[in-house]
């Protein structure tokens, strides 16, 4: 800090660099092509991803919990940002992470520890403890982050009205408006169906993440039906721990 203004550092600026190279992926996808981020929850299985082709990754929280021995939603911060520090480290493609609601934290601390840990942009959820944010003030606190960050991370705004059980699309479309006009790069209806989503793309502007089966619809099924981006939360990590699991049972 000199004079009291923020001086780039070189690190800064290379995240900056990859936060538009990872924004870039996301625009102009074909129906069927959307991007997929396969979701690593520690190192090796994020270099596993990288060697498979993926250009970019988005990490789950509840995956990465998983690793450290806690359940969804119980990690700490300082843990969940030491997490995804070591997985941008293992890996020379972007990573977005998923840091839940945001532990809290006042958006300029948010933004800085997402910074230090080399990610290019985040999931936010809008709710806790599974109630529902109020969707103005958590507009407002987007609008707080996305001033903070500049273009510097790629904002993705879970929706988590489906995951809550309000089945009505027309409210994930009422937050979605409020949290694109705030800033937010993506928007996130977590669990929406399959069959819901043309509605849902139809009411909203910009790219469009959905929350996958690996064994589920295709990609292009997926994007087909309106998604710009799909993850898969902590299924993969959860598979792996399934075949582990059987590859124990012979070895005992």
């Amino acid at each position: 800090m000199i004079g009291g203004t923020h001086t780039v550092g070189r690190a800064e600026t290379f995240t900056a660099g990859r936060a538009e190279t990872f924004r870039a992926l996301h625009q102009r996808r074909l129906p069927e092509d959307p991007l997929i981020l396969p979701g690593p929850w520690d190192a090796a299985s994020a270099r596993v991803f990288v060697d498979a082709g993926f250009p970019a990754l988005a990490t789950p929280s509840a995956g990465i919990a998983a690793s450290l021995g806690y359940e969804d939603g119980a990690t700490p911060a300082d843990e969940m940002f030491a997490a995804v520090a070591r997985i941008v480290r293992a890996v020379d493609v972007p990573v977005s992470a998923d840091v839940e609601d945001g532990y809290g934290l006042a958006p300029k601390e948010l933004v800085e520890r997402l910074l230090e840990t080399g990610a290019v942009g985040c999931n936010l959820e809008d709710s806790h403890q599974d109630v529902l944010k109020d969707p103005a003030r958590h507009s407002d606190w987007l609008a707080e982050v996305r001033a903070v960050a500049g273009d510097g991370l790629f904002l993705n705004a879970r929706i988590d009205t489906f995951a809550c059980g309000v089945a009505d699309p027309d409210r994930a479309v009422e937050r979605a408006a409020l949290y694109v006009a705030a800033g937010a790069d993506c928007v996130y209806p977590i669990g929406a169906p399959a069959d819901v989503l043309p509605l849902l793309r139809s009411g909203i502007e910009g790219p469009v993440n959905v929350y996958a089966e690996p064994d589920g619809l295709s990609a292009r099924e997926w994007g087909e039906r309106g998604a710009t981006r799909i993850t898969y939360g902590p299924r993969l990590q959860r598979a792996a721990a399934a075949a582990l699991r059987e590859i124990a049972e012979r070895l005992r």
